[in-house]
């Protein structure tokens, strides 16, 4: 299972390409507890793959923005 805070980490750093400077901002926490969630991320998905179980998404509150992240606002 990926906690949705675990999932936007992996988005960001892996699909999205930021740093985890960036990325953390992005989340509003800090780079430390980033990496942290990041490491768990990726902990929960290598143990999925290698396992072949279902890898679940879920939990937590979160907001889904439709808005393109590359969108400039002017």
């Amino acid at each position: 299972m990926l906690a949705m805070d675990e999932f936007e980490a992996l988005r960001l750093a892996d699909y999205m390409g930021m740093s985890q400077k960036e990325a953390a901002k992005s989340m509003h926490i800090s780079q430390p507890t980033y990496s942290r969630i990041l490491k768990m991320a990726r902990k929960n998905l290598i143990h999925g793959l290698i396992r072949g179980t279902t890898i679940k998404i879920q939990g937590g509150y979160y907001v889904i923005s439709s808005r393109d992240e590359n969108e400039q606002i002017i």
